[in-house]
Parts: C-alpha cells; sequence; structure tokens
C-alpha cells in the first residue's frame, strides 16, 4: 500500500509530536521541490475522472516530480482508505486486547504526515505541480464492503500496503538523479514494508510473501498486486536451487512498476 512514506521525521513518535523537527523537514523538502518544478509533466493518475476513461492513462513521466506526484496519490488512497475505517468503526476496539485499533491508528497517523508532506514538496496546492486527491470508491461499485466487514477491511488493507512497498521500489530509478529526493523515498519505503508486514500478522499470515500468495479471503481482483513475487532467480543467482522456491521467493521482494500500480489504483478510483 505502497502501493510510498517520505521523511524519518514521521517515523518516529517522538519526531512527530516535534513542531519544529516536523516543519523543518517541510521546508528543506520544499525547497527541492521547487527546484525541480521547472521539470515537471502533468501527472496522469490525477486525470482518472472514470473508469471508461482510466484505459487510456498511460504510466507517470519518469521524472522525480512525476514520481512524487505518483507517491502523492498512493498516499492519498492510503489516507483516506484508514481515515474512513477508523469514522465508521469497522475496527474492533476490543480486537485482540485493542492492538488491532492502535496499529491502524498509527498507521492512520502516518499516511496523513505523508500527504501533507508531499503536498508541501510539490509546492502546497495550487502550485503547478500539485495533484488534486481523486474520488475513490473502496466499494469498487459495491462489490466488496471494507468498511462493513472487518476481514474484507484488512484484505484490502494487506493490498494497499503490499501495493505501497512494490511501487516505491518501482519508482527508485525515477529518483536516482536526486539522491535527497531518494535517501527519503527509501526511509519511507522501509516504513511502508514495516506497515505491510504488521498488516499480514493482523491476518494470521507470516510478515513476508511467499511465491504470489496473497492469503486467503482475498478479493481476486487483488491478485495483480502479487504479479511476479514469485521469481527466484536474482542478478543471476537461482534462489530457488539453493534454498527452494518458498524459501527463495520470499527472500526478494519484486517492484511494480508505474503502469502495474495505475491499473491496480484504477480499481478504487472513481
Amino acid at each position: 500500500m505502497n502501493i510510498l512514506k517520505f521523511i524519518e521525521t514521521f517515523t518516529d513518535d517522538s519526531l512527530m509530536r516535534s513542531t519544529g523537527s516536523r516543519r523543518d523537514s517541510f521546508n528543506q523538502f520544499g525547497n527541492i521541490g521547487k527546484t525541480l518544478a521547472y521539470a515537471s509533466i502533468p501527472f496522469g493518475l490525477s486525470a482518472m475522472a472514470n473508469k471508461a476513461l482510466a484505459k487510456d492513462i498511460t504510466a507517470t513521466p519518469a521524472t522525480p516530480i512525476g514520481a512524487l506526484q505518483f507517491a502523492l496519490t498512493l498516499e492519498y488512497l492510503e489516507n483516506e482508505f484508514y481515515a474512513m475505517a477508523l469514522d465508521s468503526g469497522v475496527i474492533p476496539a476490543s480486537e485482540n486486547g485493542g492492538r488491532d485499533l492502535k496499529v491502524f491508528q498509527q498507521i492512520a497517523a502516518h499516511e496523513s504526515s505523508h500527504v501533507k508532506f508531499l503536498i508541501a514538496g510539490l509546492g502546497g496546492p495550487g502550485g503547478a505541480n500539485f495533484v488534486a486527491k481523486p474520488t475513490f470508491d473502496f466499494t469498487v461499485g459495491g462489490a466488496f464492503d471494507p468498511f462493513g466487514n472487518y476481514q474484507t477491511f484488512l484484505a484490502l488493507a494487506q493490498a494497499f500496503e503490499d501495493t505501497g512497498v512494490r511501487a516505491y521500489k518501482g519508482q527508485a530509478g525515477n529518483l536516482i538523479s536526486t539522491p535527497d529526493l531518494l535517501t527519503a523515498a527509501l526511509q519511507i519505503h522501509s516504513v511502508e514494508a514495516r506497515h505491510a508486514s504488521e498488516v499480514r500478522r493482523l491476518r494470521g499470515l507470516k510478515g513476508w510473501i511467499t511465491n504470489d500468495e496473497r492469503g486467503a479471503g482475498m478479493p481476486s481482483a487483488t491478485q495483480a498486486v502479487y504479479a511476479g513475487e514469485g521469481v527466484t532467480v536474482q542478478a543471476g543467482f537461482n534462489t530457488a536451487a539453493a534454498f527452494g522456491a518458498a524459501a527463495g521467493s520470499e527472500a526478494y521482494d519484486e517492484p511494480l512498476n508505474t503502469q502495474q500500480v495505475v491499473d491496480i489504483a484504477n480499481l478504487f478510483i472513481v
């Protein structure tokens, strides 16, 4: 889910409570965004006004600004999903002694911080690089009930977090020319991985992915999130031959390219 998270400031609870530290991070990232602004290209994902047009949307421009706009759209999705879940009361306050609710409250706080951070870094609302939040339908036209059924909510939370981990990895090449942004993205990527692992454990699964398995009870549409995860040859080394297919695939996560993530996001954009 992912499918991306920025700056170490927002991964530490004590720093999240420090207004000065957060403002300094915003200002620093904002200056980087202004420097990159002149290389920006309109971001395709934000133009997805309806499903009929979605099939004509191409991949995000392979630029640092494009990568940040892409990240913001995915953060919008995760942020709204968790905010709606907390408002709906679908997360049982008694589940695992209240632990589940605390976990999602913390994840929601992370997502909210990431959205604000990325907006600031892209110049703020009204700026040339700003992308507005799309309209989301997490029921996918009534096919799912994530805010009325806790298991469905957990399944989609897993899909969004696993998407985020692979999506951030897929954007590394677009950020490699801007080391400061790449460093920030890698810091966030590791936090996304922690989110994904925690959500998977709440569903009774291992914290890592075996082959392309997504776990029981996952909507079939989420299989695209796990496509290619069964790869066991890494840099010419056959991990399956050395450790077996399950362990060999678990030891490495594969990236999702921009278009693959756009196709997944399209399911939830109205």
